[in-house]
C-alpha cells in the first residue's frame, strides 16, 4: 500500500497531488483522505483523477466516492495502464499494471476554466467556420484559451479529425493529453463531473494561467534523410537520397533500410530487430539538414517483401522527408532530460505538471521504474505531478497537435504573466 501527498503553491495558485495503491477502491480513497493537508485543501477549482484499469469494473463508483471526501468545482479524469505520482517518501513513482488512484486538487484564482464533453460522432465540418469548433469546447473565441487538457476514450473514432479541428479553432494553443486504456467495462474509460463516459473530455484553460507542453518522442535517427518518391496512403513505395547509392528513380524503402543497417554497429543492428521506427518530417519537404525534433515518429506496421514497400502508422505524401529511427532507453532518457532543462531555462516555474506516458515506456523501455517522473522531479524538485500510462499520447510538434506512440507528453501549468513565477513548494509532511 502506498500513500503520499505532494504540495505546490504559487502566489495565487495551489496544487496538491496524492497517490494511493490498494486492492480495494474504498481503501485506496480512504488512504487519500487520511492525508490531513489534502483533506484541508478546501474547495478546489479543479480535481483531476487517474485510476488504473484494475478498477475498471468500478469506474462508476470512483467519482461519487471521491466527492464524498473532497470538493471541487470541476472533475475530470480517466483510467490507464498505470498511474504516475509521488510516493510516501517524496520520490517519483510510476505504478504500472497494479491498483492505483491518483488525485490532484488545484486552485487557480484568475483562471477561466471550461470543462467540455465531446461526442466524436458529431464533429463540425473541418472545411467550415471556426466558430462551431470553439463552441464545441464552450469557448466563444480562440483568444480566450491559453491551453487545452484533452482525454479521449479508446473506443472512439475520429480522433485525428478532433485534433485537426481543435488546431483549426485554437491555433498556437498547446493541447496535451492522452488516450485512456481500454477495458472490459461498459461505461467508457473517461471520468467527467460525476460519472464515466465515452467520446472525449477536457478542460479549456484561460485567464491568468497557461499550459506549456513538452513532448519527448525518445528516438534517434540512423542513416540519411530520404525523400518520398512514390507513396500510396500510408505505404511508402520508393525513396530517394543523396546519402546512399540510389538510382535516379529512387529505390524501394526496404533496400534503403538494408543499406542503412549495413553501416550500423552490432548494438544498433540488434535494436533494429525490435525498436525500429520511421520519422516523418513535420514541417518541411526539403532535403536540407534537419534536427531530430523535425520528425514525427511513427510505427512500422508492415513490410511487403514482393516490392520492398513499407507501411507505417500515418499517411505519407510524395516529396515528404523521411528518416529511419531507433528507440532505446538511453536515448529516451537523454532527450527528456534535455527538453526539461530547456523548459526550465526558458519558461516560468510551473505550479505542477501532468505526464501522459505511453504504456510502452516505464520498466519496459528503461529496465527500471520511475525514470520519466524522476527526471522531471530532478529538474523541478518537489514539483507536484500526476499522470497516466496511456494508449496514445497527445501533444504538439512544431505547433501542430499529433497523436503519438511511445511518447511522454508533459503538460506544465504555469502563471501566464511574464515574471510571475511559482513559489517553491512547502516541505511535504512525512507519513
Amino acid at each position: 500500500m502506498l500513500s503520499w501527498l505532494q504540495q505546490g503553491q504559487s502566489r495565487t495558485g495551489a496544487w496538491r497531488s496524492a497517490l494511493a495503491s490498494d486492492a480495494s477502491l474504498e481503501q485506496a480513497i480512504q488512504d487519500l483522505d487520511q492525508q490531513a493537508s489534502l483533506r484541508g485543501f478546501g474547495l478546489a477549482d479543479l480535481a483531476v483523477v487517474f485510476v488504473s484499469t484494475s478498477f475498471a469494473s468500478e469506474l462508476s463508483r470512483v467519482l461519487p466516492l471521491l466527492q464524498r471526501r473532497f470538493h471541487a468545482t470541476h472533475w475530470l479524469g480517466c483510467c490507464g495502464g498505470g498511474v504516475i505520482g509521488v510516493d510516501r517518501n517524496g520520490q517519483s513513482c510510476e505504478l504500472e499494471q497494479q491498483p492505483a488512484v491518483g488525485l490532484s486538487l488545484i486552485r487557480l484564482p484568475g483562471a477561466v476554466l471550461q470543462p467540455f464533453h465531446i461526442d466524436l460522432q458529431n464533429l463540425p465540418d473541418l472545411d467550415g467556420p471556426r466558430e462551431p469548433w470553439c463552441q464545441l469546447v464552450g469557448m466563444s473565441h480562440e483568444a480566450s484559451v491559453n491551453g487545452l487538457l484533452l482525454l479521449v476514450d479508446p473506443s472512439s473514432s475520429g480522433i485525428k479529425d478532433l485534433l485537426g479541428g481543435l488546431d483549426y479553432a485554437f491555433a498556437d494553443v498547446p493541447k496535451v493529453g492522452g488516450i485512456a486504456a481500454p477495458h472490459g467495462g461498459v461505461n467508457g474509460s473517461l471520468l467527467f463531473q460525476d460519472r464515466p463516459c465515452t467520446g472525449a473530455i477536457g478542460l479549456a484553460i484561460g485567464g491568468d494561467w497557461t499550459v506549456e507542453a513538452v513532448v519527448a518522442q525518445g528516438c534517434r535517427p540512423i542513416g540519411p534523410v530520404f525523400e518520398v518518391q512514390e507513396a500510396k496512403r500510408n505505404v511508402v513505395l520508393r525513396l530517394q537520397s543523396n546519402g546512399l547509392e540510389a538510382t535516379g528513380g529512387g529505390q524501394p524503402p526496404v533496400g534503403c533500410l538494408q543499406e542503412v543497417i549495413a553501416r550500423l554497429n552490432a548494438e544498433d543492428r540488434e535494436l533494429v530487430r525490435h525498436s525500429l521506427f520511421i520519422g516523418l518530417a513535420s514541417n518541411s519537404f526539403s532535403l536540407a539538414p534537419a534536427s531530430e525534433d523535425d520528425f514525427l515518429i511513427r510505427t512500422i506496421v508492415g513490410v511487403d517483401p514482393r516490392n520492398g514497400a513499407i507501411a507505417i502508422a500515418d499517411s505519407v505524401r510524395v516529396g515528404q522527408r523521411l528518416q529511419f529511427h531507433l528507440r532505446d532507453g538511453r536515448t529516451s532518457r537523454a532527450e527528456l532530460q534535455h527538453l526539461l532543462e530547456q523548459q526550465r531555462q526558458t519558461k516560468d516555474t510551473p505550479l505542477g505538471a501532468f505526464c501522459f506516458a505511453c504504456a510502452g515506456r516505464g520498466r519496459g523501455l528503461y529496465g527500471e521504474p520511475d525514470v520519466d517522473s524522476s527526471l522531471c522531479r530532478t529538474t523541478y524538485p518537489q514539483l507536484p505531478i500526476g499522470g497516466l500510462f496511456c494508449s496514445g499520447e497527445i501533444g504538439p510538434i512544431h505547433g501542430v497537435t499529433h497523436l503519438h506512440g511511445f511518447t511522454a507528453s508533459w503538460s506544465f501549468l504555469c502563471p501566464k504573466e511574464a515574471g510571475r513565477v511559482a513559489e517553491a513548494p512547502s516541505t511535504p509532511p512525512k507519513g
